[in-house]
Parts: structure tokens; C-alpha cells; sequence
């Protein structure tokens, strides 16, 4: 169990120190802004959509290792992605950190994504992990308003 939760450390703060994706795609035609006021964290979120599908992604921002971490890896996972696609993660991902592994369905795969399963265990940093991804939901809905996790 310890060389797992290694694992997810050292996945966490690769991402937090090299965050991929971090730059504002030059066809982006969503984007959105959220802020964690707890903490301090800011994040917006740019989406190059077409045809319902995340054809690129990026983020710009700044915040804990956790947030900025979440940002990256969610770029990541949603690249290519349809937009029910994108929505199942989303899912998937909140349901993981705000209860748990094993307590989604099964269809529920979050992939690497799974490095943030031990944050349900720390309430506090709930908002820190899914701050990008409510950012990401309002930009993916055209939400004119910022995104806050107050």
C-alpha cells in the first residue's frame, strides 16, 4: 500500500511541476475561469470544441500541487474525448474523490486520474481537486459566469 501511495505522490508532483497542457490552444474557442477562494487557487480552463468533440485543451493558472495537478492530468484525459464522454468523466472523477475508489460504477474507469483517490480522505482538498474540472464543465456549457467552489 505504501509503494502505491509513493506512486501517486510522485504522479502528483511530476504533474504539478512539469503541468501538461499548461498553455492556451491557438484554435480555443471555450474557455472558462474558476477560483477556490479557501485557498487561492485559479485556474482557466480553454477548450478548442468541435463537433461535440475536445479537439485540444489547455489551462493556465495557479495553485497547490493538487489543483495544479488535477488541472493537468484532466487535459490529459479529455483530449479527444466526446462531450457524453467528457460529462461520464467528470462523473466519475468527482464520485472518486468525494467518496472514494470502488464507490462509482463500473463503466466509471478514470485511468490515471485514479492518483487522486486518497483526496476524499482529506475533505478540505476535495475543492482543490476538482476546482479545474467544474472549471472545465462551464466552459464545456459556454457558461458566461466565473466558476467558484464557495
Amino acid at each position: 500500500m505504501s509503494e502505491l501511495r509513493e506512486l501517486y505522490q510522485s504522479t502528483i508532483l511530476d504533474h504539478n511541476r512539469k503541468p501538461r497542457n499548461y498553455r492556451v490552444p491557438a484554435a480555443a474557442n471555450r474557455k472558462a475561469k474558476g477560483h477556490n477562494p479557501l485557498c487561492g487557487d485559479e485556474v482557466t480552463v480553454y477548450l478548442d470544441l468541435e463537433d461535440d468533440v475536445v479537439r485540444d485543451v489547455g489551462f493556465q493558472g495557479s495553485g497547490c500541487a493538487i489543483s495544479t495537478a488535477s488541472a493537468s492530468l484532466m487535459t490529459e484525459a479529455v483530449k479527444g474525448k466526446s462531450l457524453p464522454e467528457v460529462l461520464q468523466l467528470f462523473d466519475a472523477f468527482h464520485q472518486l474523490v468525494t467518496q472514494g475508489p470502488g464507490s462509482g460504477p463500473e463503466d466509471g474507469d478514470v485511468g490515471k486520474l485514479a492518483v487522486f483517490s486518497g483526496v476524499c480522505e482529506y475533505p478540505m482538498r476535495v475543492k482543490c481537486a476538482t476546482l479545474a474540472w467544474h472549471t472545465l464543465k462551464a466552459a464545456l456549457e459556454g457558461a458566461p459566469r466565473d466558476v467558484s467552489t464557495e
